[in-house]
């Protein structure tokens, strides 16, 4: 079960001024899931405008009524094998987004097993959150104990060239459970519409 207060914790270091995003990627595919464009950047390089675009775009799935549109799936521990998607994703974590062949082979398995019929976008955001610690009385300490490094994967349809909509579907990972990061489990979101589905399969979940 996510805990709602772990997502707002998480959101309230996503604002222009402290974000814990530090890059983000993406790529632009057709009606037939094939790739029309792709970029790569420091979060810090877009403009002020877009990064508080971004952020909320990331926001309305982290956002989203937890444990109904953004539940928490265990990740099969026989699905993490040598060339999985979860090695895979751990790669593109661990490169902090800087590996473009990774990304690359992302977006092939994303257009391979979405073709909703209609253009879409698929964002990955990477952060790290430097945990606070919180005293028995639940205040705010000075300092932290832990870095949560995350993927934020958001795909949504287009709305016009190169302009997405709200997420329909995408995924936290690893999941923050606890107020720590959790690799065995991830959380994802489905807006209802069905492109959720077929991001499960792409993560085997």
């Amino acid at each position: 079960m996510i805990n709602r207060e772990d997502m707002l914790e998480l959101t309230r270091r996503m604002t222009p001024a402290r974000a814990s995003v530090s890059r983000i990627a993406g790529a632009y595919f057709d009606e037939e899931g094939y790739v029309d464009g792709t970029f790569n950047t420091h979060f810090l390089k877009l403009s002020p405008a877009e990064r508080t675009k971004h952020l909320n775009h990331a926001k309305v799935m982290l956002l989203a009524e937890t444990n109904e549109k953004l539940r928490e799936h265990k990740i099969p521990k026989n699905s993490r094998t040598p060339g999985s998607i979860w090695q895979l994703l751990d790669g593109i974590k661990e490169s902090a987004l800087k590996n473009d062949a990774f990304l690359d082979i992302f977006y092939e398995l994303i257009g391979e097993n979405l073709k909703p019929g209609y253009p879409f976008a698929c964002f990955v955001y990477y952060g790290q959150y430097d945990i606070p610690v919180k005293g028995q009385d639940k205040e705010w300490m000075e300092g932290s104990e832990e870095v949560y490094t995350y993927l934020i994967c958001t795909l949504s349809p287009l709305e016009g060239e190169y302009e997405p909509g709200n997420p329909a579907a995408g995924f936290l990972y690893p999941a923050f459970r606890e107020r720590t990061g959790n690799d065995a489990y991830v959380n994802v979101f489905d807006d209802g519409s069905g492109m959720a589905g077929e991001v499960k399969k792409v993560l085997k979940i």
